[in-house]
């Protein structure tokens, strides 16, 4: 019977470049940034890198359609190396094939690369200028703003919420990662901005405006993997391992069918219920100490946290609005400042989340720095709420 890969595999170094509009390297400088600091975290050779998963989503200018661009950037001879695209959860599930085959004994070391030069791609989340057999198939045709728009309407009438009560719980999520990106020095974005600016900005799409919304940006980040025992072999004795890694696609059903009253992501719920499985978490409110989610809007923040079980249906804007998840809150949600604050270049994304987790477990967060944190969860979200693909990663010390 399959028990999971609980404990099975280690981190045992991890490395981020720096996010922003990095209009001066391409994809294979943003890369070696931030392999070099992983490799030398690991405190290994290069050589004795055995396999590897490079994830890149829309940049195809840049890095193609092979894995080819990595082993060339990073002098990979003789490996293999896999292309994995995922949409927004494309990070997570390159770590997730890394640490498949370690945990499966296929080898002993294994690296995870994430990667987008977002910026040189012209993406700007507004709708494309055609329409093509593919998109047809199993998105409709409207902007990511719209598309996470539908989110918050289908929110607000489940719950019987005032326009008002809403758009200030969602200024509350953009304004407590703006403070807290204030102190990434990784970051995009590192301004704290006040609750009025958020109130008072533009909309985007109702009622969403300008600061519910992430940015584009470019960047990269990268795990090297091996076993505990390995790690520890290493001179790891603080070994940051992978407690679940769960992943859940929707079948259309959200769209297709008239069962999904619009108001929460299903497949967030089955992966966050199998991640907890394998964890062995019982309650995450309690049990886990920081949360990483797909803040590509703020209305996504505030549904994941019912989503992933930490507030109750229809409770979600009341404990943001009451702080359970600031810097010191109940469960500190976006403490680097999320993809709010870093951005969101696709491929980099779910692996710069582990990142942050990685530095608070191991003490490393600087002014950030939480206190005695235990388990880290990362969540991305792929595609619209009605369609697409949702990752769970949680961490922790052995």
């Amino acid at each position: 019977m399959a028990t999971g890969i609980k404990d099975k595999v280690a981190i045992l170094g991890m490395g981020c470049s720096k996010f922003g509009e990095r209009w001066d390297v391409g994809s294979e400088q943003l890369i070696s940034e931030a392999f070099n600091e992983a490799l030398a975290d690991a405190g290994i050779e290069r050589r004795q890198i055995e396999a590897a998963w490079f994830g890149s989503a829309l940049d195809s200018v840049n890095v193609g359609n092979s894995a080819i661009p990595l082993a060339t950037a990073l002098r990979l001879q003789g490996i293999p190396v896999s292309r994995v695209e995922n949409m927004c959860a494309t990070g997570t599930e390159a770590l997730r094939g890394a640490a498949y085959a370690v945990a499966s004994g296929a080898v002993d070391i294994a690296l995870a690369v994430g990667v987008e030069k977002l910026k040189d791609t012209g993406y700007g989340g507004l709708p494309v200028p055609g329409k093509g057999t593919l998109n047809d198939l199993w998105m409709p045709y409207c902007s990511a703003p719209a598309g996470f728009a539908q989110l918050a309407a289908g929110y607000r009438a489940k719950y019987r919420l005032d326009r008002d009560t809403l758009k200030k719980a969602l200024a509350h999520v953009s304004f407590k990662s703006h403070q807290n990106g204030v102190k990434s020095p990784k970051a995009h974005l590192r301004k704290a901005v006040s609750l009025d600016t958020i109130l008072n900005a533009p909309l985007i799409a109702e009622p969403l405006g300008v600061f519910d919304c992430c940015g584009v940006s470019d960047g990269a980040a990268v795990a090297i993997v091996t076993t505990p025992e390995i790690a520890k072999a290493l001179g790891k004795h603080d070994r940051v391992t992978i407690k679940a890694l769960q992943l859940a696609s929707s079948s259309g059903i959200e769209s297709g069918t008239g069962d999904w009253d619009g108001s929460n992501v299903p497949n967030t719920r089955s992966a966050a219920a199998a991640a907890y499985k394998e964890a062995g978490i019982t309650d995450p409110r309690r049990q886990l100490s920081q949360i990483e989610v797909h803040d590509c809007f703020s209305i996504t923040e505030l549904v994941t946290m019912e989503d992933l079980g930490l507030s109750a249906d229809g409770e979600a804007w009341r404990d943001v609005l009451d702080g359970v998840y600031d810097a010191d809150g109940e469960v500190p949600c976006q403490i680097d400042g999320g993809l709010k604050c870093f951005g969101h270049p696709i491929g980099a994304t779910g692996l710069r989340m582990v990142y942050e987790h990685y530095l608070q477990l191991l003490g490393r967060a600087g002014e950030r720095q939480l206190k005695n944190p235990t388990l880290g969860l990362s969540h991305n979200l792929g595609g619209v709420p009605y369609n697409g693909v949702a990752a769970i990663s949680i961490v922790g010390l052995l």
